[in-house]
């Protein structure tokens, strides 16, 4: 299961949600992500889940900065 920019912009979106929330389930989507990698999981399975990690990362560099730019460098 990858999640796609417009699942990413659905959370980033959300109104009644405060900072910590919308960083909270963007962190949920990218681990279970990782987590429904496998040693069955092919290497474009793994790319994809990497890309897909890169976006979330980036959307969380939207709402703090430094978390960001951190997640990026150690990706």
């Amino acid at each position: 299961m990858v999640f796609t920019t417009t699942e990413i912009d659905k959370v980033l979106n959300k109104k009644s949600w405060n900072i910590q929330r919308k960083q909270d389930e963007l962190l949920r989507m990218d681990c279970k992500m990782y987590c429904n990698l496998g040693i069955d999981s092919t290497n474009v399975e793994k790319l994809e889940v990497r890309k897909a990690s890169r976006k979330i990362y980036l959307a969380i560099k939207q709402l703090f900065p430094k978390l960001g730019d951190l997640l990026l460098q150690t990706r």
